[in-house]
């Protein structure tokens, strides 16, 4: 019998939270980006270019952008890699990827790009063939972090770079309370207005409630064989970028 996972505040079987999660980005996708802009205040976007510069990304290396089917976080990596580096961007749903398409061929690099369709949890790369792998607040959405995260090591070369940027809860509390407030209430009206649904953003901060805070993520990154990890709280803890290196013995 599967054992049974998280999807919000509700526990599922892990194929139904594949379905669910698909459904989601289903809903959400054609007013991704506005949407996320309008509910971060346009820190978003702020919060991706810190994260990605926190990477030290060198001319040349090759990159893999997990759960990254907006290509945000590729996007900004391919200013440092490209062009001699090389951008691969995976995601499991076809209608953000689309997303991802069009501002990689808006930008003129569309050749330079290679978009994967499938599963983060068995990534279609060979071991040890990336210098750097990302993930921008898709982890929650995978059925088994762990898997995931174990499987962005197995890409990894030795000394490979992660980065991990999520959203966490705020350190301070008055403002987690009011965050909290924010999060349960104008979120999901905005998510209604904007995508028809007041589920999909019902959905964001309940699965941002159950993630592991930054100590306890930290402790499974170790245990995962990942060295050298570290975070960084951005926006008063709103959101976070972890980073941590793959050891090269």
């Amino acid at each position: 019998m599967n054992q049974l996972v998280s999807f919000g505040s509700r526990k599922v079987p892990p194929d139904e939270k594949r379905r669910l999660v698909q459904k989601h980005f289903d809903t959400v996708a054609p007013r991704y980006d506005l949407t996320n802009t309008l509910l971060s205040f346009g820190l978003q976007h702020v919060w991706k270019r810190t994260a990605v510069r926190l990477l030290g990304l060198r001319p040349g290396q090759g990159v893999v952008d997990v759960c990254g089917g907006t290509a945000d976080l590729a996007l900004l990596a391919a200013r440092v890699v490209l062009p001699g580096g090389r951008l691969v961007v995976y995601d499991f749903n076809r209608a953000m990827m689309e997303l991802g398409r069009a501002k990689v061929r808006k930008a003129g690099r569309a050749s330079q790009f290679l978009f994967i369709e499938g599963d983060a949890e068995a990534l279609a790369l060979a071991d040890a063939s990336c210098d750097a792998a990302m993930v921008g607040f898709g982890i929650r959405n995978l059925v088994s972090m762990d898997q995931g995260l174990k499987e962005m090591h197995r890409v990894l070369k030795p000394g490979g770079r992660l980065l991990i940027l999520e959203f966490s809860q705020p350190t301070n509390r008055w403002f987690r309370t009011l965050y909290d407030l924010y999060s349960f209430t104008v979120m999901p009206l905005v998510g209604k207005i904007m995508v028809g649904s007041w589920e999909a953003y019902t959905y964001l901060p309940e699965s941002i409630r159950r993630f592991p805070g930054p100590a306890e993520l930290s402790l499974r990154l170790k245990a995962l064989g990942f060295t050298e990890v570290t975070w960084r709280p951005l926006s008063n803890g709103i959101a976070v970028a972890y980073l941590a290196r793959k050891s090269v013995s």
